[in-house]
């Protein structure tokens, strides 16, 4: 989904002054001249209540491309996912000032925008004014009359010939991204070529002409290197920096710890929930919905389990409840949103269910789809997990973590034994807002929910 650009006027001439009437019997309107701005300021956007800082994925134009309002301009990595951001005005995309990989701070500029193409230069110029790039190699003259600036331009010229001038240091190859997915469709490394776009960038030409002329072969260290990341996934003695996402998911459980949380576990039989399970999912039915569906009908009637503290000072009884389902995804983790699950039929909370998790894992949620929950689940059923803890996100009164449904020996009723599948649920809550018994007959009214499911499917 899309998010639009917030742009800024650069004005390149101040707005002439009027001077005051001196007839003091009426009063004179002041003559508003427009100032037609020239080249505009593109910036990093918020694209959620948390967000602090964005990272460029990729520029879906390239510098001098021309840009229609509404169309999509840059792809932006938040905390939470993957967004195409959109343009608010017709222009140039004149100069990229965040490459991509670069992260920068919500709000400051990324790019600069011309109105018509002759103010491309103008704006290029800005651009190279403000950018925190090194000076340019000095002049043939001083290099001519100091020896040892000589040597030193040299050297960076041959580090130039070497290394692409869009690249930090050879750490970074910065291209287009359908020269990127080119790349990777023809298996030629980026890391041999020398871009011929805008500041070195490599482009889609650079691409095919390694192509034509045979690809470009790799160093045998990087084939070890290579070689070392299939045999085990993951590059041995790496230091791997956070991502945005997991630089937010790392705040907030370092914010976690200063809530006062208490766990209360409980034992549902899932004999019923299985069975009913088994009916419906030729329907598309998922056991998400059904926990969901069960959940939220159980919060229903407990309201203080549905609450929540945010200022340490008050808490509010929401009005709606939405559960919120731990999803895993690459690079982080995610909290899709299902909203009034206690009003929406389970076949519909199905479709929504599976709707949500595909734009989490292709990083196209919304802040509303993410940010919105009252309740969280977290199941690590399916991996065969029987019990855990999990941590309670700020902002929510309470998280249950689910485990696998299995087989146990029970005494029944009538004092013999049977078996029956049980699962453990553990409910992590914080405790300023919600006590030992408002769990305990929350997960009581769950537990008689589950075992007996006949409202799920109203």
């Amino acid at each position: 989904m899309s998010r639009l650009l917030h742009t800024t006027f650069l004005p390149s001439t101040s707005l002439p002054t009027k001077p005051r009437s001196s007839v003091p019997s009426f009063r004179i309107k002041p003559r508003i001249i427009p100032v037609q701005a020239k080249i505009r300021e593109i910036f990093m956007p918020a694209l959620s209540s948390t967000m602090t800082e964005g990272k460029i994925v990729s520029w879906v134009k390239s510098e001098g491309d021309k840009l229609s309002k509404g169309e999509s301009v840059v792809v932006v990595e938040s905390d939470k996912a993957d967004m195409d951001v959109e343009t608010f005005y017709d222009g140039y995309l004149a100069a990229i000032m965040v490459e991509e990989g670069g992260v920068a701070p919500v709000g400051s500029a990324i790019a600069l925008l011309a109105e018509t193409e002759d103010e491309i230069a103008d704006a290029r110029a800005k651009a190279n004014g403000t950018s925190q790039s090194p000076p340019p190699p000095p002049p043939a003259s001083v290099t001519e009359a100091s020896p040892v600036v000589e040597k030193k331009v040299s050297a960076a010229v041959a580090v130039a010939s070497a290394v692409h001038p869009a690249s930090e240091g050879g750490k970074r190859i910065v291209a287009s991204p359908y020269a990127k997915k080119l790349a990777k469709e023809m298996n030629v490394e980026l890391a041999g070529l020398v871009g011929s776009g805008p500041m070195g960038r490599i482009v889609a030409k650079d691409v095919e002409a390694a192509i034509a002329g045979g690809g470009v072969a790799q160093p045998a260290e990087a084939v070890k290197t290579e070689v070392a990341k299939v045999a085990t996934g993951v590059e041995l003695g790496s230091v791997v920096p956070f991502t945005t996402m997991q630089g937010a998911v790392s705040r907030n459980m370092v914010e976690s710890l200063a809530v006062p949380t208490f766990r209360v576990g409980y034992t549902i039989s899932t004999d019923a929930l299985d069975a009913l399970y088994k009916k419906i999912k030729s329907k598309g039915v998922t056991m998400t919905a059904l926990l969901a569906k069960a959940t939220a009908l159980a919060l229903a009637k407990h309201p203080a389990v549905n609450s929540s503290c945010r200022d340490g000072n008050s808490f509010v009884y929401n009005s709606s409840i939405n559960i919120a389902v731990a999803v895993a995804i690459d690079g982080g983790l995610i909290t899709p949103v299902l909203q009034n699950a206690d009003k929406v039929d389970i076949y519909s909370l199905s479709r929504k269910w599976k709707e949500l998790v595909d734009k989490a894992r292709a990083k196209q949620l919304q802040p509303q789809e993410y940010n919105t929950g009252t309740f969280t689940l977290s199941n690590l059923g399916m991996f065969g997990v029987d019990r855990f803890d999990a941590i309670l996100p700020p902002g929510t009164g309470a998280i249950m973590a689910v485990g696998a449904s299995q087989p146990a020996v029970v005494a029944t009723k009538d004092g013999r034994i049977g078996m029956k599948n049980q699962m453990q649920v553990n409910v992590t809550a914080d405790h300023r807002v919600i006590y030992g018994a408002d769990l305990a007959q929350f997960l009581q009214t769950l537990a008689s929910i589950i075992e007996d499911p006949k409202d799920l499917t109203f």
